[in-house]
């Protein structure tokens, strides 16, 4: 399987960074290595000071498809969940600044936690759907699915024209505004509605 991820799906979120808006969507990859599952911590690496939480509501691909158009999209995916994508930011920027990939600030090992997935009948509107991140408590990420930029079959449909979906990808969809670092001890839990699907600590 693989995980691909866009950036930039949400307006907040560009203005945070001070990115600019993309004319398309950004796509990156993050290796199966970088799963984390059943809410196993997550070790802070060695090799960064600046590790980030990005939380995203993530589809699973439910069949293989390519060049899929978007009123058929509907059709490849058959659950959704919650992931982080974990950010090693100060490798992300050093990578920007030097107009160089962003590979090892996106898919180092454990940079991708993800939870259990809900069956798209649980949802009763797609472009409906809240979600957030409260850190030690405090909630630092809350997001809407109807504020993306490229909704979940806009998604579908560009990534399948250049890559071949296939059964059990994973496709984070964009994070909201709110980003921040975090630190040995904290403890993060992430919702979709009122239901705790993430729930794990920094260690």
């Amino acid at each position: 399987m693989k995980i691909l991820a866009i950036g930039r799906n949400y307006a907040d979120h560009i203005a945070e960074l001070k990115n600019e808006v993309p004319d398309e969507p950004v796509i990156f990859f993050k290796p199966d290595t970088a799963i984390l599952r059943n809410n196993e911590p997550f070790y802070y690496p060695d090799y960064s000071n600046d590790i980030h939480h990005e939380v995203e509501l993530i589809l699973r691909i439910s069949r293989e498809g390519k060049n899929i158009e978007k009123k058929f999209a509907h059709k490849y995916y058959d659950a959704i969940g919650l992931g982080i994508d974990f950010t090693a930011r100060d490798l992300q920027s050093k990578a920007k600044a030097k107009g160089l990939p962003w590979t090892l600030a996106k898919g180092f090992n454990g940079s991708a936690p993800v939870s259990e997935f809900l069956p798209l009948d649980q949802f009763p509107d797609l472009q409906n759907i809240n979600f957030r991140l409260d850190v030690n408590g405090e909630t630092k990420q809350k997001g809407n699915s109807q504020l993306m930029m490229n909704n979940f079959d806009d998604i579908i449909a560009y990534i399948s024209r250049f890559i071949t979906l296939k059964k059990g990808d994973i496709i984070f969809t964009g994070t909201p505004e709110g980003v921040g670092p975090v630190k040995i001890g904290d403890r993060l839990e992430g919702y979709v509605e009122d239901r705790k699907l993430l729930d794990f600590e920094i260690k």
